[in-house]
């Protein structure tokens, strides 16, 4: 049996966190507070420049309002910013092995409007699952809890500034010539790189409880 492991629902989530999810019985954890600098709003791809961050742009609340919960945050569709980021990964990836083969099954999250950031963590995540054939987790909190019995707390994942003891065995990268390889992007960049061979390199990575 898998070990339960709790994580934040993040945007197209980082090679070691999508490699958690697909070693582990994930439980989102939806009852905690917004937080900058996370990989909420962000993922991190490969260009011609290098490691490039896409953005979500939020609406932020006033500071009387107090810390503003996860799931109620709201993302700021005043900008363009579906546009920008799918025009970054064709860009970036269309010369990449298998971006053409998974293009259509990635383009409705860019079309489709969404309201809240949570939702469309959670979605981007499903596709993902869905195109690596990966069963997507359905559990999520119910109450929060600063220190979870029963469950590796692996919250930290979400923390876009910290740095993890996992090594990432190196795969063909667009742009490597140029700029070597690129550690922990989005899975996205080891989707177009790898394809079909993607879910066994994240089955292979190595993790342990320590790392999560």
């Amino acid at each position: 049996m898998m070990s339960r492991i709790l994580i934040h629902p993040t945007y197209f989530p980082d090679i070691i966190s999508f490699a958690h999810l697909a070693q582990y019985e994930v439980v989102w954890e939806v009852q905690d507070h917004y937080q900058k600098q996370t990989y909420r709003n962000r993922t991190y791809i490969a260009t011609d420049q290098g490691r490039q961050m896409l953005n979500i742009p939020i609406k932020h609340v006033g500071g009387s309002q107090g810390r503003q919960d996860y799931r109620a945050v709201k993302l700021e569709n005043s900008y363009p910013w579906q546009r920008q980021h799918w025009r970054g990964l064709q860009t970036a990836y269309r010369t990449s092995p298998f971006f053409e083969f998974y293009e259509d099954d990635l383009l409705p999250l860019f079309e489709k409007e969404f309201t809240y950031l949570m939702d469309l963590n959670l979605e981007t995540t499903r596709v993902l699952c869905d195109c690596l054939q990966l069963d997507f987790p359905e559990e999520k909190t119910t109450r929060w809890e600063a220190a979870p019995g029963g469950i590796i707390d692996s919250r930290k994942l979400v923390n876009a500034k910290a740095a993890f003891p996992v090594e990432i065995p190196e795969y063909r990268q667009v742009f490597m010539e140029r700029h070597g390889f690129i550690q922990n992007l989005s899975t996205l960049d080891l989707l177009f790189n790898l394809g079909p061979e993607a879910p066994s390199y994240l089955d292979e990575l190595k993790l342990s409880h320590r790392d999560a």
